[in-house]
């Protein structure tokens, strides 16, 4: 085992991201340590040995700062502390502190494209008049219609039918508008505005010294907008209608985005080791790399595999061009199947291609049969296959323990504004924010001494850690045991397919003889020769059944 001085002296490698197990954890939903069924940063630091156990390189925090939760802490109200409900600055230290002394580094989610309502700077800009600096942080301007009484433009916000919203609703008394890519409650940054820009190098200061190690960043690809009058006008979101990739779209993926990123990076590059970054950027796969060049953020999601159906001749297009793309700048992969933002991957597997996932979720998870046991099968093999990719891999809370989706929130327990302010039209996401079961005879399954915020279903009884831990056979058993494999076999960042002579099934290696193979929906294939280090069900006479992954060392 190594000690304490050790873990400090690896985590001064400066590639240390490039291939990195990242895991990430939402904190509301972790663990609890006060009783008032939120998770806090002192749960976080009680289960220190358990995230050890998973043998990650890094833990990503989603977001903790003081907020009103009209979006789950994506609506920021101060950039620069702790919310009270999960702890102080000291807690983040301590928990901090923990985690390096473990060998395990830490991500903090920052928000630059919005902030809360409750932000002190929109309170200020609330209560001056237009043209004010207070005023010219954000986004504001005069409607349109005789009277102002119309918002300025026809965009629409992705949790309310017009991205503007009158300032009236928040006791502004100037009559006029301001943007909102997200919830009223979640203001634009005007990041046109030096003010803007300085105050979130100031943030980003304030939680490097302190000692983070990396940054995820939210709606990066938001922060720049084309403001210029007359308006453009266009009445859906651009990513449902395709966004033009020269960069020159409307409210989002503009190219002036990187001059702020160019800023970042020269900030980063300070410390020792540089700090990193990965960007969160919804835009076309041709416009990734500039998101995650050397001299910007130097990685950015490619979320290609949340969307990809369990499928052989897709999955092998997408590893293909996902690979070149980070050719193209030097950066790594990025390679992830379920986040706070998706439904589960194992419920997404067990779900019948016919079913729209939309309305199976209105309905509860009645409208069509899950067979949660098919989808459990192959997400772990999913998670095999990702797991050998050159690149690093995001894992999210819960998916070690094969939880699936909860569908049956009661509408008076839903949180999330995807369902509350957007008409009712799509279920949302807290049914993958459900917190985490640990024990399974404990009430709140161990997550609290008190009623949970969002309520676990009996099911979860069965998933929780003290059921798994220890059971090789388990879902929990499988992640550490192959997390640990990885963190030995890791070795330089490519990839050799092999043919297979069956469309069902691929197979790569890594240039250390680590192959890997996957069986999609074909009858049992007969493995390469060479020594099994692990599979995602038993082998029977070296066959690998359908929906498998194992993993060989030649």
């Amino acid at each position: 085992m190594q000690n304490p001085v050790q873990h400090v002296s690896a985590l001064k490698d400066k590639n240390w991201w490039r291939q990195a197990a990242v895991y990430q954890i939402y904190p509301r939903s972790f663990a609890d340590s006060n009783a008032d069924g939120i998770g806090d940063l002192k749960g976080i630091t009680s289960r220190i040995d358990y995230l050890k156990s998973l043998n990650i390189d890094a833990v990503w925090l989603s977001p903790f700062y003081p907020s009103p939760l009209v979006d789950g802490g994506y609506d920021v109200s101060d950039y620069r502390n702790v919310d009270p409900k999960l702890g102080t600055l000291e807690d983040f230290d301590e928990m901090l502190a923990a985690l390096h002394n473990v060998g395990i580094r830490i991500f903090v989610d920052i928000v630059p494209n919005h902030c809360s309502h409750l932000h002190q700077w929109f309170q200020d800009a609330l209560a001056t008049p237009p043209n004010s600096p207070e005023r010219n942080r954000f986004i504001f301007r005069d409607g349109r219609g005789e009277d102002g009484n119309q918002p300025p433009t026809d965009w629409v916000s992705h949790f309310a039918p017009s991205a503007w919203t009158h300032e009236s609703a928040f006791g502004g008394v100037h009559n006029q508008w301001f943007l909102h890519y997200f919830a009223p409650e979640q203001p634009d940054w005007n990041w046109d505005n030096p003010e803007v820009a300085d105050d979130f190098l100031k943030t980003l200061k304030f939680w490097a010294d302190r000692g983070v190690d990396g940054f995820r960043i939210d709606v990066a690809h938001g922060l720049k907008k084309d403001l210029s009058e007359p308006f453009r006008m266009r009445n859906t979101l651009e990513h449902e209608i395709d966004r033009p990739a020269d960069g020159n779209g409307i409210l989002a993926d503009r190219n002036e985005v990187f001059d702020v990123y160019k800023q970042w990076r020269k900030l980063f590059n300070q410390y020792d080791p540089p700090k990193v970054a990965v960007a969160e950027a919804n835009v076309l796969p041709e416009r990734i790399p500039l998101y995650a060049s050397k001299e910007t953020l130097g990685q950015c999601f490619d979320f290609r595999f949340i969307f990809t159906p369990f499928n052989a001749r897709a999955y092998k297009e997408n590893v293909t061009e996902a690979i070149e793309l980070a050719k193209l700048n030097g950066s790594s992969c990025t390679w992830c199947l379920s986040n706070h933002d998706q439904i589960r991957h194992a419920t997404k597997f067990g779900l019948d291609k016919s079913v729209d996932r939309r309305l199976w979720m209105l309905s509860d998870g009645t409208s069509a049969q899950l067979d949660k046991e098919a989808g459990t099968q192959r997400a772990l093999a999913a998670t095999l296959f990702i797991l050998a990719l050159p690149g690093s891999t995001y894992l999210y809370q819960g998916e070690e323990l094969g939880l699936h989706e909860v569908t049956d929130i009661p509408e008076s327990m839903i949180q999330d504004p995807q369902y509350l302010k957007n008409l009712k039209f799509d279920k949302g996401r807290d049914g993958c924010r459900v917190p985490l079961p640990w024990n399974s005879s404990a009430d709140y399954f161990g997550f609290s001494s008190g009623a949970s915020h969002l309520p676990q279903p009996a099911w979860f009884k069965n998933y929780a850690v003290d059921m798994q831990f220890g059971k090789p056979e388990s879902s929990l058993s499988t992640y550490q045991v192959a997390l640990r494999i990885r963190k030995n076999l890791m070795c330089e960042e490519s990839m050799t397919w092999h043919e297979t002579g069956n469309p069902e099934v691929l197979h790569f290696s890594r240039p250390n003889g680590w192959n890997c193979v996957i069986n999609f929906e074909g009858d049992d294939y007969l493995i390469p020769e060479g020594e099994i280090l692990l599979s995602s069900t038993p082998l029977v006479n070296r066959r690998l059944r359908a929906g498998s992954t194992v993993w060989i060392r030649q």
